[in-house]
């Protein structure tokens, strides 16, 4: 069983933005992918941005450079 760590995980309210967050952090080759919400987490569309914890603060200002709104920006051990 593989080591779990903390990630940050951010959650969006609708799937369309979950797949823009996407979009646009492949275009600007930012580490991170699409996951299911972690149980721990309740919130919107059931998708979530994972990114390692040492980006967390990188793409925050990411996002709200390109107006991505997020929901939730969580710390959480995955």
């Amino acid at each position: 069983m593989r080591k779990k760590e903390l990630k940050t995980v951010i959650t969006f309210e609708t799937t369309t933005q979950a797949i823009g967050m996407e979009s646009a952090c492949k275009k600007n080759q930012i580490a991170g992918r699409l996951i299911p919400v972690p149980k721990e987490i309740t919130a919107g569309c059931g998708m979530a941005w994972m990114t390692p914890l040492e980006n967390e603060e990188s793409v925050v200002q990411f996002m709200s450079e390109h107006e991505i709104i997020p929901q939730g920006v969580f710390q959480v051990e995955i």
